[in-house]
């Protein structure tokens, strides 16, 4: 088994507006480099494996955060795709007329904007990846999304994403997984500060 931390990128200007990102290559700006600059993660994970999305505002999270640890990028942590609502805010989705955006939404791990991606699928790629990194052996840091990072908590949890969270992952905090020789996580901490 191994230690495995997973950190969602600083805020973006899309996040601000409340739009969804996706695959949008959006970067952090002067305003989110400020937040990932105030951040600071536990020493020990200075000195471990570093995984990144390969989307710019992961990329530049944990250039900030991890200054002298060279991160790995790994597709896999890239965003769910929200297909053709990237962009848009999810309440102007759900009062557009004729909107189905709350259906879908009730769907939990089979949710899907159109032409995009569930977070079930999401988790088809996390899986995988998972059980090579608990082969390997070495804790790991993950630097990624909202979605993965929902995706790797149900995968934890059982979570069908139909309800509540058990525990709601806050933004600006990591949370830490033990993961198994198959791949399977278990949740160890959640919403751990990460202190300047």
């Amino acid at each position: 088994m191994i230690n495995c931390a997973i950190i969602r990128h600083a805020p973006t200007q899309w996040n601000v507006e409340k739009r969804l990102q996706g695959r949008t290559d959006i970067g952090l700006g002067p305003e989110g480099r400020i937040v990932a600059a105030s951040w600071a993660v536990p020493a020990a994970w200075q000195d471990w494996r570093l995984l990144v999305s390969p989307l710019v505002r992961a990329r530049e999270t944990a250039a900030i955060l991890f200054p002298n640890n060279r991160a790995e990028i790994e597709p896999s942590l890239r965003e769910m795709s929200f297909g053709d609502w990237e962009g848009q805010s999810l309440a102007g989705l759900r009062d557009a007329p004729g909107s189905d955006a709350e259906i879908r939404e009730a769907l939990g791990l089979d949710f899907r904007a159109p032409n995009g991606e569930s977070p079930r699928e999401v988790q088809a790629r996390l899986l995988p990846l998972l059980a090579r990194l608990a082969a390997d052996g070495r804790d790991v840091v993950l630097v990624s999304h909202k979605a993965v990072q929902r995706a790797l908590y149900a995968l934890a949890t059982g979570w069908q994403m139909t309800e509540k969270p058990p525990v709601k992952l806050k933004d600006g905090r990591a949370h830490l997984f033990r993961v198994h020789q198959d791949g399977r996580p278990e949740v160890v901490e959640l919403n751990i500060a990460l202190g300047g």
